[in-house]
């Protein structure tokens, strides 16, 4: 009969011991060599989309800053963001990565919300689950270092199957999702403006968005 040793602490396997410095994910990687090469998890979709926008600016407005996470590294293209819905527009405009938990009333009297509607399915690579994995990408994607995902965008951009943008999470809210709709689908994109979020048409949806993010209202215009 073997013997039964005792341990007062329970001892831990060192082979399967996982080094410290394997805990940090570090940057993400570059795009692969191959990225051309592998099919693309493209989402095909005519869902509707929003966007919140400055009222003295058109809703649609394709970025090529270099100042959001997927816009062109140096102008190639140029990139409009939209939410799934109007509070996921909302979260994407004023949330913040601080932490402050309010809005101020002048604020939303500059800014419009839109709808935005495709008179085609838009596709979009899919960047929210298994596609990831996929394409050789993680969540840090969609979340981490700027540089790093407009090298990916500028690399889905120009693949062979030409998706029409990327379909990713929401950064202040990851149960809704954004997409990055690359210039070349602009003629395929219609605009309904709703109005301010001050309007009086609004004033239920305000009440709603401030709730559901637990957002104070500072009115800075007294």
């Amino acid at each position: 009969m073997g013997i039964l040793k005792r341990y007062d602490t329970p001892p831990v396997p060192t082979e399967n011991r996982v080094p410290p410095e394997a805990t940090c994910p570090g940057p993400h990687p570059e795009p692969p060599v191959d990225l051309a090469q592998r099919s693309l998890p493209l989402l095909s979709t005519d869902r509707v989309w929003f966007r919140v926008y400055r009222l003295q600016h058109a809703p649609l407005y394709f970025s090529r800053s270099g100042n959001n996470r997927f816009d062109p590294p140096a102008g190639e293209y140029s990139v409009l963001y939209l939410g799934q819905d109007e509070h996921c527009a909302f979260i994407e405009t004023f949330g913040h990565p601080t932490g402050v938990r309010f809005v101020t009333v002048s604020a939303l009297r500059t800014r419009g919300l839109a709808r935005i509607e495709a008179r085609r399915p838009l596709r979009l690579v899919d960047l929210t689950g298994p596609g990831l994995a996929r394409l050789g990408a993680d969540e840090r994607l969609c979340s981490g270092d700027y540089g790093s995902a407009q090298r990916w965008a500028l690399a889905l951009q120009r693949h062979p199957e030409r998706p029409d943008g990327l379909c990713y999470r929401a950064r202040h809210d990851p149960s809704r999702l954004c997409a990055a709709v690359y210039n070349r689908a602009a003629k395929s994109l219609k605009v309904v403006r709703l109005g301010s979020f001050t309007a009086t048409a609004n004033e239920h949806l305000l009440a709603e968005l401030l709730e559901t993010y637990a957002f104070g209202l500072l009115d800075d215009t007294v």
